[in-house]
């Protein structure tokens, strides 16, 4: 009874409970503002080689954080990256090189500046990856240093390079500014107003992306006086020759990177802006993914050239989104994990509120003593706890359980998801996801299902998500919804006891509400260019229970056609838990656990017939329904809107 209460004690309001309520932004999120005034510091005395600082506002909160060095674009300042500061620091040690306005080092001593640096970083700590962020000129830089070090640990994130400098409106500038009088304002400022408005777009862009009218016209007058003033400093990071000297750095180290494609072995993520005016961004990434092996793209469509200095960029993001962040020789999904920020947090609930809205979850738990009632004071706090449960068609029930449960509890789910969602693909077709479509999940704590990922998550004592039913669940046929295809033998129950968990069997019905099956699998199979696509997509999938018999073998990869309905109601039913603490000895016995296995199936089959049953009852299950109570009651969440007693 104890136990109970201090389960339900612990029940409380916390930071991810009101989602409209968190800001937008950190508070110690700079502006672009701040780029131009530190820049206008660090050029006032500026002079000597290129060199390396670490900004002040980079404190890294671990001692193993990896190292991630900064090469810039063609202002050459090394606070590119200013906008990302303190979040980056939280990550990575970070070091910037700074080239001063005077400098004249050619490419390739700023090479071997880079790989002097790389070389005895790695010397020091050969376990850690290096990471190279660089934008146009330092992508180059990258690319040049990670093909002269192939047998090195390298992480490269890649803005927009300049190895298609070629192609290029800034490659016919370079003979412009050897014959043209000094007194013509060919500097970059006067350049960007003619070639993209970047500036004043980015301006616009920033501001507009903040909030409502009356305050979006006073920030853009703001900051339209702060560009203006800032420009002269524009002029001094990149005065006539300075910029003479960036361009021919641009074209030296553009043929320099492009010769040494072949040789580039690192890890690499390519950040390619959709409104590059300066480069043909969109082009050359398509290229440099097709020439290296271990690339990925993410794109950027409304971006501009100078994508780290856009508020609606957040590297961090991006680079958690991409699973791309690790601190040692090889990515560890449950160690090198970072929980979503507050910030990241309310994106992404904002992105798929519509979800949410169209469902209107029902959710239901179950107490100690086996009491059933709204909301989720039934789920254990403390971890490890592993949730087994049937899976909707899509999955599309897992994004109110996942939101849900962080706003209610603050409990973050673990989901143990298919590896398809983790696959680089070199050669993706149109029809087939982008990457970039999995970030969210990723970034909310998904891992692909292996049996080593399970066990990391159960002895991190983590709060996972189990679906036995797989793909073979989620791309059910017509007339199989809440059929349950679970493998004959057990797959968790042994490892979930060696860690003590206690096992949540949970049901969710509403699928059949929200749209129909028109050509499933079988339908689709007897089509030839359809079965030729699954058949591809199949095989290109990783492989999952290969020695399994029955259905649940069945993984081909396929999307039902479906036609959607106007919208009912999602309705979960998490169990009473399951405690296996102690329980180690007895489970190591095949038929126990198998026991207990089959007992966790008929708890999920019970769990879906309450619900079948009980729906009927709301008077809420319709989208109009709920519309019409919200009206009359204020603006009430959807997860609180009334339904069938219990």
């Amino acid at each position: 009874m104890q136990k109970m209460v201090k389960e339900q004690t612990e029940v409380k309001p916390n930071i991810y409970a009101n989602p409209e309520e968190l800001p937008e932004v950190e508070e110690s999120k700079k502006c672009l503002k701040d780029y131009f005034e530190e820049c206008k510091e660090m050029i006032r005395s500026d002079g000597g080689p290129p060199r390396w600082f670490s900004p002040l506002d980079c404190s890294s909160s671990s001692p193993d954080c990896p190292l991630l060095l900064f090469l810039p674009g063609i202002d050459g300042t090394g606070l590119g990256l200013v906008m990302h500061h303190h979040r980056l620091g939280k990550m990575f040690n970070i070091w910037c090189l700074h080239i001063p306005v005077k400098d004249r080092t050619p490419f390739t001593q700023l090479v071997k500046l880079v790989e002097r640096t790389v070389r005895s970083e790695n010397h020091r700590l050969p376990n850690r990856p290096i990471y190279l962020v660089g934008e146009s000129l330092g992508a180059c830089l990258a690319f040049s240093v990670a093909a002269r070090n192939p047998e090195m640990d390298l992480v490269l994130v890649l803005s927009n390079p300049a190895t298609s400098f070629s192609k290029s409106q800034l490659q016919p500038l370079i003979p412009l500014l050897e014959i043209m009088p000094d007194q013509f304002p060919l500097n970059l400022p006067y350049m960007l107003s003619l070639a993209t408005g970047d500036p004043l777009r980015m301006l616009m862009d920033n501001v507009v992306k903040r909030g409502p009218l009356p305050q979006t016209i006073g920030e853009l007058s703001q900051d339209l006086v702060t560009m203006s003033s800032y420009l002269p400093v524009l002029a001094d990071i990149l005065p006539r020759e300075t910029l003479r000297w960036k361009l021919d750095l641009l074209k030296s180290g553009s043929a320099c990177a492009n010769s040494c494609l072949h040789a580039v072995k690192a890890q690499m993520l390519i950040l390619c802006s959709g409104r590059d005016q300066l480069l043909p961004s969109q082009e050359e990434s398509q290229r440099l993914q097709k020439a290296l092996p271990d690339s990925e793209i993410r794109m950027f469509e409304e971006s501009g050239h100078f994508l780290f200095l856009e508020d609606n960029v957040d590297l961090v993001t991006i680079i958690k989104g991409a699973t791309f962040y690790r601190r040692g020789k090889h990515l560890d999904c449950v160690s090198d994990y970072m929980p979503p920020t507050p910030c990241e947090f309310k994106k992404i609930y904002e992105s798929f509120r519509w979800v949410v809205t169209a469902t209107g979850p029902v959710m239901l738990s179950t107490l100690e003593d086996g009491k059933v009632v709204r909301g989720l004071a039934g789920i254990p706090s403390e971890g490890p706890v592993l949730f087994v449960g049937y899976h909707m068609l899509l999955g599309i029930d897992i994004i109110p359980f996942v939101t849900q449960l962080m706003m209610e509890r603050n409990i973050l789910v673990r989901g143990i998801a298919h590896p398809a969602m983790f696959q680089r693909l070199k050669d993706r077709r149109p029809t087939e996801a982008e990457p970039s479509d999995f970030d969210v999940i990723r970034v909310m704590g998904a891992v692909p299902v292996s049996a080593g990922n399970f066990y990391k998550l159960m002895s991190s004592k983590s709060h996972a998500l189990l679906y036995p039913g797989g793909v073979r669940e989620a791309l059910h046929r017509k007339g199989e919804e809440y059929k349950l295809f679970w493998p004959e033998q057990s797959e968790f129950v042994r490892m979930a006891a060696k860690f003590g968990a206690k096992i949540v069997p949970f049901g969710v019905v509403g699928v059949d509400d929200i749209a129909e099956i028109m050509l499933d699998y079988n339908d689709q199979m007897k089509i030839p260019w359809r079965r030729e696509e699954i058949e591809r997509v199949t095989r290109r999938a990783a492989k999952l229970r290969t020695d399994a018999t029955g259905e649940v073998a069945n993984q081909q990869m396929h999307l039902p056609w479906m036609l959607p309905k106007f919208p009912g109601r999602f309705y979960y039913y998490f169990g009473k838990p399951i405690e296996t603490e102690g329980m180690k000895v007895e489970l190591k016995d095949k038929d126990k656990s198998h026991e207990l296995y089959l007992h966790i199936k008929s708890e999920v089959e019970r769990c879906l017939a309450y619900l079948k049953e009980k729906r009927g009852k709301d008077p809420y299950r319709n989208l109009l329904s709920r519309f019409l109570y919200q009206a009359s009651h204020g603006s009430t969440s959807p997860s609180e809107i009334p339904t069938f007693e219990l």
